[in-house]
């Protein structure tokens, strides 16, 4: 599609009149009217109808210019992407409620000036081959896996311990305590849907279950937070594992009740994974701003997987 015949359409539209649009970009009417003439033919419809005060979209027009608007914004991030010094820092943040998005949004308010571009990958494996092919800078994981050894041109620091808590409804046996230990938890039906056999998500899961001899249910489908936390409220037995970071909103009535687990504190290890040679300059200051120094003392006793 030729984005000079969609960004005149934009013009056009914003403007009201062919020959505003004409001036604005430089060009003069007739090319206004030829540009706009051939992507209609293209597209098989009409984008304006004239009126007595200039032009107005059609119906047609109307659905198409959001489009076309993100079409123009695509192309704007397709030229600042290989421009130099210009491009945003890109980074996997796994999910945008977990606690690597909201590491990054910390970031964004320490460094408001470093352009950001946030995407959200399926697993290590999609991570690793996005950061080897250059379309993202970094990710957030969990790594090593069993039996995973990283790429030499894959480097990976440790960024992040989060501790997990309990999610319980108010009518758990558990809801009113204040803390329990992994100990307390066995024999509870802890529900974790959506755990995918071979992700570092399962890996975490599976290790944790073997350590302390708990029953982690992963049986049904996933149908999103909202579902689960809908189930949770309403239950006397089911339970679930949140990270402390990961952002959860329910309605008032459902009462959730979010529980510490200590003694010892089990904390799932992000790490940020990047590419050795990648140039880009808020690559480093990323680094720096989950460097150990910055990080907030653990608690007294934790257990993460042998493989972390």
């Amino acid at each position: 599609m030729d984005l000079d015949a969609v960004r005149t359409v934009v013009t056009a539209a914003d403007a009201g009149r062919f020959q505003d649009a004409a001036a604005e970009l430089s060009i003069t009417q007739q090319a206004v009217s030829k540009r706009i003439a051939t992507l209609e033919k293209t597209l098989g419809v009409r984008l304006f109808t004239r009126t007595a005060r200039g032009v107005k979209l059609t119906i047609d027009g109307q659905a198409f210019l959001p489009h076309a608007r993100d079409l123009l914004r695509a192309e704007e991030r397709a030229v600042a992407s290989v421009r130099p010094g210009r491009r945003a820092l890109r980074v996997d943040v796994i999910g945008r409620r977990l606690a690597p998005a909201a590491l990054l949004h910390d970031f964004h308010r320490e460094h408001p000036e470093i352009e950001l571009d946030v995407v959200t990958l399926f697993d290590v494996d999609a991570a690793i081959n996005a950061i080897r092919a250059g379309t993202i800078d970094a990710s957030f994981r969990a790594v090593t896996m069993p039996g995973r050894q990283l790429p030499d041109d894959i480097g990976v620091a440790r960024a992040f311990d989060e501790p997990v808590q309990l999610l319980t409804g108010p009518a758990h046996e558990l809801a009113a305590a204040r803390a329990v230990t992994p100990a307390e938890l066995a024999g509870h039906r802890i529900w974790v849907p959506g755990i995918v056999p071979g992700t570092e998500w399962a890996a975490y899961y599976d290790a944790l279950a073997t350590a302390f001899a708990l029953t982690i249910e992963t049986t049904g489908p996933d149908f999103g937070t909202e579902p689960l936390l809908d189930t949770l409220a309403d239950s006397r037995s089911l339970a679930t594992f949140v990270g402390e970071r990961t952002q959860l909103l329910w309605p008032a009535d459902h009462d959730l009740r979010r529980i510490a687990v200590c003694g010892p504190t089990p904390v799932y290890p992000h790490s940020l994974l990047w590419q050795r040679d990648n140039p880009h300059p808020a690559l480093a200051t990323l680094r720096d701003h989950l460097s150990p120094e910055r990080r907030e003392p653990p608690a007294a006793e934790t257990w993460t997987p042998s493989w972390a």
